[in-house]
């Protein structure tokens, strides 16, 4: 297996994982994951991810609130998590974003809590992990409302388990965002996608598991982890017919240049 992959995305505090944590850990170790980031959907999760993190070495910690679970925001919400930001172990904001595929009746929450959250992000100089379903326009344009400092114009972030076209790749890397490929470019009907990857720059790419969810091929239907991460680094090495040590390494540095890894 290759060494040094990096699962830039995974629900380690998902109940599905949390119960296992520990064998979840070793058997990424295992299989050469260096690097996991455990990302957090609301202030519970926030917490675990921390506790996780701290707990152990290759894992690290986002924290935010996702746009599903927005219902609950207010302005004390900004503030715990805030507090929990200033933990040396967490090195991005997320996930955050806009969700937009059952309907848009809480977009004007979503909106607030999304730029409140990269407003948070730039104050603290961590990028952000962003996440993005049927919100295109909204979701670039939000993020390009919110002023960063120098530190952050290249290295905003990231578009997380990325499905969209190279157009919106372009327009993601002009705001300094990575993009992220996960179990999904694996799947039997993603080539359009593959054929994204292979043009998107190598320099601008993330790999991910997104686990639990979106177990890649050969593994579908089971429980997504993040030693599953070498599946989509391998369908990134074929698409760009590069080797996956070659895939591998290029997307954990670009990992390390984003997250900053200490």
């Amino acid at each position: 297996m290759p060494a040094s992959l990096t699962d830039s995305h995974a629900h380690l505090a998902d109940p599905t994982l949390f119960d296992s944590v520990v064998d979840v850990v070793e058997r990424a170790a295992r299989a050469g994951v260096e690097h996991i980031l455990a990302v957090s959907i609301d202030l519970p999760s926030c917490a675990a991810s921390v506790a996780l993190a701290e707990r152990f070495p290759t894992v690290w910690a986002a924290v935010g609130v996702h746009p599903s679970e927005v219902a609950g925001y207010d302005g004390q919400t900004i503030e715990q998590l805030s507090r929990l930001a200033e933990h040396p172990r967490v090195v991005a904001i997320g996930e955050i974003g806009l969700d937009y595929h059952y309907g848009t009746s809480n977009a004007s929450l979503q909106q607030s809590a999304f730029r409140a959250q990269l407003e948070l992000a730039a104050s603290l100089d961590l990028p952000v992990v962003v996440h993005n379903r049927d919100a295109d326009d909204d979701v670039m344009r939000t993020i390009r409302s919110v002023a960063r400092g120098p530190d952050l114009e290249d290295r905003t972030g990231v578009l997380h388990c990325f499905s969209g076209n190279d157009a919106l790749a372009a327009r993601a890397i002009d705001q300094g965002l990575f993009v992220s490929f996960a179990g999904n470019l694996t799947f039997r009907r993603a080539d359009s996608l593959r054929e994204t990857a292979a043009c998107v720059p190598l320099e601008w790419i993330l790999t991910e598991t997104d686990s639990p969810y979106l177990a890649p091929v050969p593994v579908r239907g089971r429980t997504n982890e993040p030693s599953n991460v070498r599946f989509v680094v391998d369908q990134l090495a074929e698409v760009r017919e590069i080797t996956p040590e070659s895939a591998a390494r290029a997307t954990s540095a670009n990992a390390s240049r984003l997250f900053r890894w200490v």
